[in-house]
């Protein structure tokens, strides 16, 4: 008894299948069930693609005004500021030697 690894098998094709004969049947016998959440789900993609202005948050930003540096002042401020200095790690020694413990866990 071999099995296939690829992607389609035989149970798969079978419930995709069986799934898409359900959907159809369903659309067909009552539509509006499905209708509303579409209607729904549609209406929520809209806001998030195109909010509302009053969502936007730009009433929050009036009272604060934007200062943009200049071009020329914006590599002076890098090349005044010193960089840190660059220090190697230290190994601190541990005090606590138990011989029971195996050394690699």
């Amino acid at each position: 008894m071999s099995r296939t690894t690829g992607k389609w098998n035989v149970w798969s094709i079978t419930f995709l299948a069986l799934l898409v004969i359900g959907l159809v049947y369903s659309v067909i016998s009552s539509p509006l069930t499905f209708l509303i959440p579409i209607v729904v789900l549609g209406g929520i993609f809209l806001l998030y693609k195109y909010p509302p202005a009053f969502l936007r948050g730009y009433h929050s930003q009036q009272g604060r005004t934007q200062v943009k540096q200049s071009r020329a002042a914006a590599p002076k401020s890098k090349v005044n500021k010193p960089r840190s200095k660059t220090v190697p790690f230290r190994v601190i020694e541990g005090g606590k030697e138990d011989d029971d413990l195996p050394k690699y866990h």
